[in-house]
């Protein structure tokens, strides 16, 4: 049903395009025929507005893999470093909600484990809507801040990572099969901000995948219920994630292809002194706005990703 309505809503807005189309052509011709001129200024809006979305549609089209398609579950770790660190998870986490805002996505924060001084040691966030997860897919990887310390007395300038995880939404017993009898689930009492009430019950949540040894922990909900939906809901991408980079590198074996493993280095840096400038490593896209990238202006680096995976000129 998921893939039914993508593609029906991929049909009808290819449609509503080329009816947009001939409208325009008609007035166009309109306009020459008479010699009208006062409608110039709207077919000159309408044929931005076209282009933009035609421009969009085709950076739509390089979004092919099977899971592109489905919601996103994204995670961000803090890296070593403690408040400056958190800091900057936190900075990213924000960034990635400004960026599904500005595309209309629905959002559900599943958890948050916040910083001792400031930021978040980690935090996860639910993306629903079309291609979520195969846009974001570019974001997954080390990112690498540079800036002048606001926890710094002298106020010197420190390098700060964090880790960005991104994952497709599973189907639950579609994509993934697991037994009761695989999961080890215990409960504690949540050690985050939330209230009494989640203080003093039990409603904080840990499932552990025993065929894996994979641990996911939920903790921000207020009811133990709302943490083990969670934290199932993580667990089965996490698993549809294993199963599929097991797929990729049987395939890179078969074809005698070299297979990478780990994280790698960072594959985006973030300048802010002593001068500003957001840098893809793998594109090597570069904007000088960093303040519009961290507000959630992330297209540009996200196309020039799909782009450079695909082969496809810019």
């Amino acid at each position: 049903m998921r893939q039914l309505g993508a593609v029906k809503n991929t049909a009808q807005t290819w449609r509503q395009l080329e009816k947009e189309i001939n409208e325009l052509l008609e007035m166009t011709t309109l306009t020459i025929e008479e010699n009208d001129q006062s409608l110039q200024g709207e077919i000159q809006q309408r044929t931005a507005e076209i282009t933009s979305q035609l421009n969009e549609l085709e950076t739509r089209l390089l979004l092919s893999e099977e899971y592109d398609v489905r919601n996103a579950i994204l995670t961000v770790h803090a890296g070593a470093g403690g408040t400056e660190s958190q800091d900057w998870a936190e900075m990213l986490f924000r960034m990635y909600l400004r960026w599904a805002e500005q595309h209309k996505y629905e959002t559900e924060i599943l958890d948050t484990s916040s910083g001792e001084e400031a930021g978040v040691k980690s935090a996860t966030v639910e993306i629903r809507g079309d291609y979520a997860y195969g846009y974001l897919k570019s974001e997954h990887g080390v990112h690498r801040l540079v800036r002048l310390s606001p926890f710094d007395a002298d106020h010197a300038r420190h390098t700060s990572f964090a880790v960005v995880e991104v994952l497709p939404e599973a189907a639950e017993e579609i994509d993934i099969k697991v037994k009761p009898e695989d999961l080890k689930i215990d409960t504690f009492r949540s050690s985050g901000p939330g209230g009494q009430h989640m203080q003093k019950t039990s409603s904080a949540v840990r499932i552990t995948h025993l065929p894996t040894g994979m641990v996911i922990s939920c903790q921000s909900q207020r009811s133990q219920r709302q943490n083990k939906e969670s934290a199932l809901k993580v667990l089965y991408a996490r698993l549809l994630e294993l199963n599929r980079k097991e797929k990729e590198m049987e395939k890179a074996k078969l074809k005698g292809e070299r297979v990478e493993a780990g994280w790698g280095n960072q594959i985006r840096s973030y300048v802010l002194h002593p001068y500003q400038m957001v840098k893809d490593h793998r594109t090597k896209y570069e904007t000088g706005n960093a303040n519009a990238v961290l507000d959630g202006e992330l297209d540009d680096f996200i196309t020039a990703y799909l782009r450079h995976k695909l082969g496809v000129g810019k």
